[in-house]
């Protein structure tokens, strides 16, 4: 007896009704202490926006799960986690990860956040990207508001 086919084994996407999540992009309530929400937009390699990706964050107990809209927009509302102690000390991020037609297996990258200028210095994965260009694009960058 097989198993059946996988989304990675397919075209899909399969995204928004295969992988529910109660919570969705709420990873605290919009009132809670600290509450930010975060936006961001899902474009392919030609600049067009992909209005079927599927973005999830996490850092600890911290989880969220959005798909993006016909624009490639998504957004959460979340609060800053705690830094990671192990393996190293690390600054405060959010893993991401970017689940997308086309790609037979997802993206991973990380968020940084604009306010923790020294500990994104000493962050250990940070300081592995020579090109200081590259290294701001996984800061992201803040909006008054």
């Amino acid at each position: 007896m097989g198993v059946g086919v996988t989304p990675s084994q397919t075209i899909g996407p399969f995204f928004g009704f295969a992988l529910p999540f109660r919570q969705g992009p709420q990873l605290v309530p919009e009132g809670a202490s600290g509450a930010m929400r975060l936006e961001g937009q899902v474009i392919d390699g030609g600049g067009a926006p992909v209005p079927d990706a599927l973005i999830e964050i996490w850092q600890g107990e911290l989880f969220g799960r959005c798909r993006s809209d016909a624009e490639g927009a998504f957004h959460f509302t979340l609060v800053k986690p705690k830094p990671p102690k192990l393996p190293a000390a690390q600054a405060p991020h959010f893993n991401v990860l970017v689940f997308t037609r086309g790609l037979l297996r997802h993206l991973v990258t990380r968020m940084y956040f604009p306010d923790e200028k020294a500990a994104n210095a000493r962050d250990p994965v940070l300081k592995q990207i020579p090109d200081s260009s590259r290294r701001a694009t996984l800061v992201a960058q803040a909006e008054a508001g």
